[in-house]
This record gives structure tokens, sequence and C-alpha cells, in this order.
């Protein structure tokens, strides 16, 4: 336990650690703990200070593994300050748990990286406010199960009832109660004294000091308690807290932990095991199947929405019907269609269009997206995917308000999303190629390695994170049957896998894998953007070979279908797309060739011979009769009606198909009545009665005022420009070396401002205030150091009122002006001598 004259220099002595780190160390804490230069520190003391804040402290534990917390639990239960060898007693026991010894360094030098721990080897300390955030106390119970120690249970007991305890322990009393405490300190931190006193206990009370061992340490008794507990209570092995209350004080539960501070230390963590091996090839190949099915996906679910897609919702993203329609059209679940729609728009290829029946549609975006190639087209997906934070695995949930939580809509992003895939993705690199990880595998490393983000349950946000990682990276084509992928590991910008020393493919239980240990780094930071765009070029170049050669053509059926065994060119895929429906998807998508589809393709300007010119180029098969006669017979009968507005109009230069069109008594719903021996009108608009007559078997053709046909092609409606969603971070980003650079020698600077060893001159300036000289002094003083090539400290307050402190070196003086290299900026300035409140000598060396 500190004593109180040391707790409040913790952080001079944490600032004095730091002023002792040379530049490479300063920039590691400064690269782990990104939040401790936003904004600059102004000197080293100023980061010792920002270093040792509970949001800080907070953020940096979260971020430490699970050995390494076990660690900074042990020192927050140790003495302060502690000697290694103590931590290591706490950490290994008496015993020496396996691996302790070894990667105890490793732990301790994190922590002493991160600015948790400073001091020596003898003379360890962790910084207040982890000891205050990890320490035990009644309401929050250590993290070790640990309790008080004896000094601190019993501080508030009688002196009289301190003696008590000491004598029925067997020892000696005392002439005072820190006297009296330390004695009882000394014998139960004696483990031979120790064992001689529980070898009287009874039965009962060692039973319940078993239960409260590995915690919690606090139990309830009744005013009058049973024997063996008065036993307990009478030698100090249980101390009062409060009334009805006990607790088991810290000395005796580690001798009976044999000196342990955690039930089971876990230095190493728990290996990605293999849970099927795949040959390489058959993984890749899977992966870049199912990395052109996401392409086909993609491009579906836009098309679809091409002429506007559903409607926003007031709050905000896609209505739960919009959603299950989206499912039905795409033939997956909701939660896969969710992942879609989320990814499109986290790629930025559709958005609201703001418009004031605001709808989603595609972005031009999306139109400069689908010239590119299949794999460059891929790429963008899969690294938008990486980096992303938001997470379509929520959608359907609740948010902190209880309200539902829908696709597109806010309170999808979730800051350790990318954290979490690029970590999973690179866990999965650590394998062999083709191995693929059983999930709970996976989810244990996880938790190894973050222990303090969530509770150690599989429902917990970052457990969740990963299994939608692995799902969706399956989805995606960046994993095949599992396993990563090559293009997948390019995407992460790691060069190619070892080959994995396995058989072709083995799976199940009952197989015998290999299990191979390669290192993996504690984290995966996404890529730098240029860094990131180099390997998504490089998982493009890996997959275009494997992905389907789009085709320029498809195999007529006699049954009115067609087949294209493969994906097809686009301006194949384009015109069919409008000349026939598809029928069915798969390794080879079928188009049916019906009376409409065909109509639609001569509503869209195409005339009888483009069709069967069209069909005739694009067909290895002959261009069978029934298909023939099909387009011959509808295109007779196109355009032989036309409508037109009047309200609306229809005229034909045949007025005995006048005369049938008004026989038939479907014609009765569209009021048509003959205004001429060509010419019929009705009330109803030109849209209802070319559906009108359509149904009935005819095939009418609009026409325009001109009496020119309209040609009915398909509106593609596309959004504003828009920018994709910007991810959001985890807190600060990483600064780069330029940063961190800059950054250490600012602190460097004014360091060296604030610590210079100076001459009083005038009034001696008290800690953290501006040195005060007259004008007169001040100007002699700066002549003087010009003369003399001194540095010398000076107080300033620029222009708008800020007040500095600063190391300069005067090279000249005059008109008002001192020009001087300022070893605080690194550069030379020129200040106003007016606006420098005094200056001061440095003291010699």
């Amino acid at each position: 336990m500190s004593s109180a004259h040391t707790t409040p220099s913790a952080p001079r002595s944490l600032a004095e650690a730091l002023r002792a780190r040379d530049d490479a160390s300063l920039a590691a804490l400064l690269r782990s703990r990104p939040d401790l230069i936003t904004p600059v520190p102004t000197d080293l003391t100023q980061l010792a200070t920002r270093a040792g804040t509970r949001a800080s402290v907070l953020r940096a534990l979260e971020r430490l593994d699970r050995f390494a917390l076990q660690t900074a639990e042990a020192l927050a239960v140790a003495p302060d300050p502690a000697s290694y060898g103590t931590l290591l007693g706490l950490m290994a026991g008496d015993a020496g748990a396996a691996g302790v010894a070894a990667a105890l360094p490793r732990a301790l030098a994190t922590l002493r990286e991160q600015a948790l721990v400073w001091g020596d080897d003898e003379r360890l300390r962790l910084v207040r406010t982890a000891r205050e955030l990890l320490a035990p106390t009644p309401q929050h119970p250590s993290p070790t199960g640990l309790g008080p120690t004896v000094q601190e249970a019993t501080s508030g007991m009688s002196p009289g009832r301190i003696q008590e305890i000491v004598t029925t322990a067997g020892l000696t009393t005392t002439h005072d109660s820190v006297s009296a405490v330390a004695a009882l300190t000394a014998l139960f931190t004696h483990r031979g004294k120790m064992a001689a006193l529980l070898a009287d206990a009874p039965e009962a009370a060692l039973e319940v000091l078993s239960r409260l061992v590995w915690g919690p340490p606090y139990g309830q008794v009744t005013p009058e308690p049973a024997a063996h507990l008065r036993w307990l209570l009478d030698r100090g092995l249980l101390l009062p807290t409060a009334p009805g209350t006990v607790v088991l004080p810290r000395e005796v539960a580690l001798h009976l932990r044999e000196g342990r501070a955690h039930r089971e230390p876990e230095p190493l963590p728990p290996a990605v095991e293999p849970a099927a091996v795949h040959g390489p090839q058959v993984v890749d190949a899977t992966a870049a199947g199912q990395a052109y099915t996401a392409l086909a996906t993609v491009e579906e679910l836009l098309k679809d929405w091409d002429e506007g897609g559903p409607a926003v919702l007031r709050a905000g993203g896609l209505s739960v019907r919009d959603l299950k329609r989206t499912a039905v059209a795409l033939d997956v679940s909701e939660p896969v269609a969710a992942f879609w729609v989320e990814l499109a728009y986290a790629a930025g290829l559709l958005a609201s269009d703001g418009e004031a029946d605001e709808r989603f549609a595609a972005t031009p975006g999306y139109d400069e997206w689908l010239e590119q190639p299949a794999a460059e087209r891929w790429a963008r997906l899969a690294e938008v995917w990486l980096t992303a934070t938001r997470t379509p695995g929520l959608v359907g949930g609740r948010d902190a308000k209880d309200r539902t939580l829908s696709a597109l809509g806010p309170g999808l992003d979730r800051s350790a999303a990318s954290e979490v895939r690029h970590r999973v993705l690179t866990l999965l690199a650590g394998l062999p190629h083709g191995a693929a990880p059983g999930t709970e595998s996976v989810l244990a490393r996880l938790r190894w390695e973050r222990p303090l983000r969530g509770p150690r349950t599989d429902d917990d946000l970052r457990s969740r994170l990963a299994r939608w990682t692995l799902e969706e990276a399956e989805l995606l084509g960046v994993t095949g049957r599992g396993a990563l992928s090559a293009h997948g590991r390019a995407l992460l910008g790691m060069p190619a896998a070892p080959a994995a020393a396995a058989p072709e493919e083995s799976s199940g239980p009952g197989d015998k894998l290999p299990v191979h240990h390669h290192h993996v780094p504690p984290a995966a930071e996404p890529l730098p953007g240029p860094e990131r765009a180099a390997a998504a070029a490089a998982a493009a170049r890996l997959l275009a070979p494997l992905l389907p050669e789009p085709l320029d053509h498809v195999l007529l059926q006699a049954d009115l279908t067609a087949v294209a065994p493969g994906p097809l060119r686009r301006p194949l895929a384009d015109v069919l797309g409008v000349l026939a429906d598809v029928e069915s998807k798969g390794g080879a998508t079928v188009y049916r060739f019906t009376p409409a589809s065909v109509r639609r393709a001569l509503d869209a300007g195409r005339t009888a011979a483009d069709v069967h010119a069209f069909l005739a180029a694009h067909s290895r098969t002959p261009v069978p009769q029934p298909l023939a006669y099909l387009v011959d017979d509808v295109a007779r009968r196109h355009g032989h009606l036309r409508v037109g507005a009047a309200s609306a109009y229809v005229r034909c230069d045949d007025d005995a198909l006048l005369n049938e069109i008004l026989a038939d008594r479907r014609a009765a719903a569209l009021g048509l009545r003959r205004l001429a021996p060509t010419v019929l009108a009705t009330r109803s608009d030109p849209a209802a009665l070319l559906e009108g007559l359509r149904a009935m078997g005819y095939a009418p053709a609009a026409e325009s005022a001109e009496g020119d046909v309209l040609i009915a092609r398909a509106h593609s409606h596309r959004t504003p420009p828009r920018t994709a969603p910007e991810p959001v971070p985890d807190g600060p980003p990483a600064p780069d070396a330029t940063l961190l650079g800059a950054a250490i020698r600012a602190i460097r600077a004014g360091d060296l401002a604030a610590t210079a060893p100076r001459k009083p001159s005038g009034d001696r300036p008290a800690g953290g205030e501006l040195p005060r000289t007259s004008s007169a002094e001040t100007l002699a003083t700066m002549q003087a150091a010009v003369l003399t090539g001194e540095s010398v400290w000076i107080g300033y307050v620029n222009a708008e009122g800020s007040a500095s402190q600063r190391v300069i070196a005067p090279i000249r003086v005059e008109g008002g002006f001192v020009t001087a290299y300022d070893h605080t900026a690194d550069e030379v300035r020129t200040y106003p001598l007016h606006r420098v409140t005094g200056v001061a000598e440095l003291a010699e060396d």
C-alpha cells in the first residue's frame, strides 16, 4: 500500500520516467495510446498527467491481452512499490505456474511501454488510476477475487479488539495497533506459521475459507455466529467490514492460494486450431465462385432498384416489409439481404435520392463501378467491407432506446467492427493455406486478446462481430470453405501462405488434423490508404484468373428458352434482359421468351428485323422456328392499335378491329366510345388503357401528340452524386511517422523550456508562472545573450493572448524585435519585445 507522501508525487515520478525514455520509446507509447497526443502535450509533465487520466487509462487497459491484464491486476493487489520477485510470486505462486516466468517480462514490458507501470525492477509502480480501477473495494471486488489487506480491513477496528485477535492467534500483545497489525500481517504471510495455525482449525471453518478463497471474499454472518465462524473471527482469519459482513484478508487468501493472485494464469494465447483442411486450389476456386456470385447479387439488387427503389422511412432506413421483398427478390434470407444492401451502401453504390418522395436508388458511382473488370469490382466491395464500421448483423435488433434497427438506417455503426474483421482474417492467415479454423477456437483467441472489451460470453459484441465476420467473408468470397483464400490474404497486404502439409480434403471431428503454430501479431490495424489500395489491386490480380470469362453467346432452345452457360458480356446481358425473362439461375442462367417480353423489346424501339439479327448473331445454335414465329407474330400486331391522350384514345385503320374491341365485354371497364370510324376515346389515362388492351390480348403502342410511336426505354433513376459513408473510428487514429516525429520534437522542446534550470532574475516566479522583468532588464538581457551566444528563458504572450514559456538563443535585437532560435519550436523566429513578459538566464550545467 502506498504511503500518503508518495501518492501525490506519482504523476511527477511518471513524468521523470518518461523523461528518461528515448525517442523510440516515446514513439511506441504514443503509437499504442494515440489519445495522448490529441492534442499534442506541451511537455512531458502534461503527457504524464494525461496518461494518468481515468478515460485514457481505462482505454489502455481495454487494449491489454489477458496475461498483461492479469499482470496489472496482480500489481494492483501487491505492495506499492513492488519488486519483480514479488510480482513473479503473485503470478506464478509457490509452485511456479508453467510458462509464467518466461512470459512475465513481455507482459511487464507492455505495461511499461504503455506507461501503465513505471520504475525499475526493485520498485515497480502501477499508475495510481490503474490501481484504483483494478484494486478491490466492497462495491467492486478485484478481478483477482482478493479482498483488502489486514491493514485496510482493520483500519476502523478498536485497538482493544485488535489486541484480542493478536492474542488469540498466538502472538504477543503489543503497545499499539500499528505494531499489532504488522505482527498479524507477518503471521499471515509466513507459510509455516500459517500452516500450523490452520492445522488446528475446525473442518467447517476450513470449508468456509475454501468458499471464499477465490472470491468474492465477502460473506454474511449472523449476530451470533456459529462456533466455526467464531474461531475464524477470533484469530483474524475473517475480519468484519460492516454489521453482518465479513471479509477474507488478502494475506490469508494468498496463503490458501499458495501465493497466486489468479486461479489460472494464462501466459500464452489459446491456439487457433484447424477444424478442417482443404486443398488450396479448392479453397481459392470456391472463394472465386462465391466472389462471382457476390457481384451478380449486388448487380441484381441495384437492377431491381434501377427505376427507384423502396421508400426511405421517416426515421431513415429500409422498412421491414421492403427488406423482406428484397430478400425474396434475391432468393436469400433477410439477414443476408441486409448484408448485401449495407455493403452496396458502404461502397457508395446506392443511397437515398433526397427528393420529396425520398427513395433509395443507385448512385452515379454504380455506373462507373459496372464499367470496371469483375475482379476490380470485387476488390472494391471487399476493401470497403474490411474497413466499414456499419454492422448488418445488428439489423432487426434494438437500440438503447428500444427502437428497431433497420437496414440503411442510423445506429448500425460499431467502431470495433473494422478491427475485429481485420483480426479474425489475420488469425486465419496464421494458418496454412487451406486450413479452416473452428469458430470457438477463434472466439477463445479474441477473448484472450481483449478480455476487458466485453463479458466473457459468446453474446458479447466482439464475439458476435467475429461470428458475423466469418459468415460475411464466406458470402463475399474472401474465404472458401472457411479457409482464407489467396486473394483474401492479399487483401490484408500479406504474402502468399505456406503450403499446408495436409491431404487434399480432410474434415470432421474424427480426422487428425496437423496443428500449425504461426506467429500472429497481437493486433491487426487497417492498412493506410495507399497501402490498402495496393493490397486491393493485388487481390484483384490474384482473383482475375479464377473468375469465369464473360461469354458472347447463348444457346437457343426450341421451348422458347435461351441458356447462358456462364456470365454474359454486359451488352449481351442488357439486351437479353429486355428481350426475355430470367427463369432460373445457377451455373447456367435460363431465359424465357414470352409475348410480353418480346413486346417489351419492341416498345424499347427495336424492330422485328433487329431482334432476328440479334438472336442469330449471339446464338451458337440455329434460331428455333417457334421463337422466330413468336417474334414475327408479336411484331405484326405491335402498334396496329395506337393509344394517345384525349384523356386517352385508340386509333386504328382497321375499323373492324375497333368493332371487335367494342363488342368485347372485357372492354366495358375501359369506357370506350367511338368518335370516328377509326378512333375510340375513353376517360381512362393512356397508361391504364394500354394495360387494359394488353390484358385483352392486343399489342397497342403509345404515340405522342405528333402521332409518332413512343419508345418505352427503361429509365434508370440515379441519385445525385453521393459519397460513401465514412467509418466511425474507434478512438483517435494511430499517428503516422511524420506526426509522431513532430509531436516528440514539440514535447521535448516544451519540456526543455519547462524544466531548464534558471538563474534568479528579479522576483523568482512560482512554479508554472512566466518570468517577470522590466522592459529595460529584458532588453539588456537579450542584448547580452546576443553577444555571449547563450540561451535564455522567456515568457511570451501571443496576439491571441495565449501565454507560453520558451527557451531561445537570441541572434539579433533591433527595432523592438528579437530574432532568435527557438528551442521550443525548433526554428528561427522573431518576437516583438513588448510581448515578452520577462527573461531569465539559464543556470549553467
